[in-house]
């Protein structure tokens, strides 16, 4: 089992973003409240790493990209996040 150690901004957008349905940009700035730029830079880590992925697929995304893509949890990582997320708690 992988051991996988999020910052706090990343919990934030994972716990927006939701374990079952998945969220738009537009939806995780609402929740977020980051600013546009810095909420990119936490999704581009995030689909760097494997752990999120983008309908339509992208690599990477930008600030004028992003309120308009969709981004739900990549299943092969949910326990694991899960897990990150609940000694985060703790």
């Amino acid at each position: 089992m992988r051991r996988i150690k999020l910052s706090g901004r990343e919990r934030a957008v994972l716990k927006a973003i939701g374990f079952a349905e998945g969220a738009s940009g537009a939806e995780l700035l609402e929740h977020t409240q980051m600013p546009p730029d810095d909420l990119t830079d936490v999704l581009n880590a995030l689909l760097g790493a494997g752990y999120v992925e983008s309908r339509p697929y992208r690599e990477q995304t930008t600030a004028a990209q992003m309120p308009e893509t969709a981004f739900e949890l990549n299943p092969g990582y949910v326990h694991e996040l899960r897990e990150s997320m609940a000694r985060a708690w703790v």
